[in-house]
């Protein structure tokens, strides 16, 4: 029910003429008779004395619904999508006003609502984009106070990315608190504005600091997965699983011992005697090659710890006495492990 409908049932309900109704509020007739058949809407500040002449409430006047169901929203979208395929922008986008308008609570639907329309708009050749752009931007600031921290988030990104587009740098900043401290995209918007903004330094170590600390996200999933294909019996994958994070460490120039430590597992789940030893002696030979990733151009900007070349001597030991390992008894007696054995007998 719209706010001119509410107002009309309730005033013929009160048994107030137009007339009655506006001379109490200090209005003409006609403005009423806009009011109720929806051309106009009355101004805010009469919207109490409306609603205490009426005696209903200040959400029974506007009309408010709480929300709209998953599927009611899911309707509308769907609808919406097929009218900006077939209507004028101008059309549409009013109707989306007017439904917004009816359910100013339902943030799942402003939410969505203003995402495509502020897709169109962009593809859509208007002589008044910026118009519309306030709007849409708006409905985002609205959806910024929701309870719902995803909500939250997904409007705060259009507008901060609208605030880089206008270079309002300072603007953009702000909206970086709702992204959560522990949400990547926070950092890499950081990144973007400090690289707007003179700060190249940081600007350079947020995106160092990114690409780190996903090479360690995709390592472990990695492995993961590794597990769950040895524990499947799927030996294929698992070898290549062992070739891909062996690449992966090679792009993100993570260092030799990094690239061929990964495998070592598979090749003892599989018992193969030649690439088994040949990984062992891979390991043993670039142990002095760990953390040498602190030397890469990739990460020039972050302060990576060096690695105490005790602590690699005392690694490089732990490995050679590791050779002698229950886990390894199915390389006993191989030439190439027995080799290893002397040529790193602690």
């Amino acid at each position: 029910m719209t706010m001119g409908e509410v107002i009309r049932q309730n005033r013929k309900k009160k048994g107030l003429t137009q007339e009655e109704m506006a001379a109490r509020l200090g209005v003409t007739a006609p403005a009423v008779n806009k009011w109720e058949k929806g051309n106009t809407l009355p101004d805010v500040a009469l919207l109490k004395p409306i609603a205490r002449l009426l005696g209903i409430s200040t959400d029974e006047l506007l009309s408010f619904e709480e929300t709209l169901t998953d599927g009611e929203i899911e309707g509308f979208i769907r609808k919406l999508q097929e009218e900006l395929e077939s209507r004028d922008f101008r059309e549409v986008f009013a109707f989306v006003k007017e439904t917004i308008e009816e359910y100013p609570s339902c943030e799942s639907l402003i939410l969505q609502a203003a995402a495509l329309l502020d897709v169109r708009r962009m593809e859509t050749d208007l002589p008044d984009k910026d118009e519309y752009e306030d709007m849409i931007l708006g409905w985002y600031e609205r959806c910024l106070l929701s309870q719902d921290e995803w909500l939250r988030t997904q409007a705060a990104d259009p507008l901060f990315h609208a605030c880089i587009r206008r270079e309002e740098y300072e603007k953009a900043a702000r909206y970086l608190k709702y992204f959560s401290l522990e949400n990547p995209e926070r950092k890499r918007k950081e990144a973007l504005v400090n690289g707007k903004t003179g700060k190249r330094a940081e600007a350079y170590r947020a995106c160092e600091e990114l690409l780190f600390s996903g090479y360690q996200q995709l390592q472990l999933t990695l492995d993961d997965l590794r597990i769950l294909c040895m524990e499947d019996g799927d030996r294929e994958l698992a070898r290549r699983l062992v070739s891909v994070s062996s690449q992966l460490a090679a792009a993100f120039e993570m260092g030799r011992y990094q690239e061929v430590c990964v495998g070592l597992d598979v090749a003892v789940w599989e018992k193969d005697v030649p690439w088994t030893a040949k990984i062992m002696r891979d390991i043993l030979d670039s142990v002095d090659t760990l953390g040498d990733m602190a030397g890469s151009r990739l990460y020039r900007h972050m302060k990576l710890k060096t690695i105490d070349p005790a602590f690699k001597e005392g690694l490089k030991a732990e490995l050679a006495r590791s050779l002698e390992d229950e886990s390894f008894a199915f390389m006993q007696g191989n030439e190439d492990w027995e080799r290893l054995k002397r040529e790193n007998r602690v």
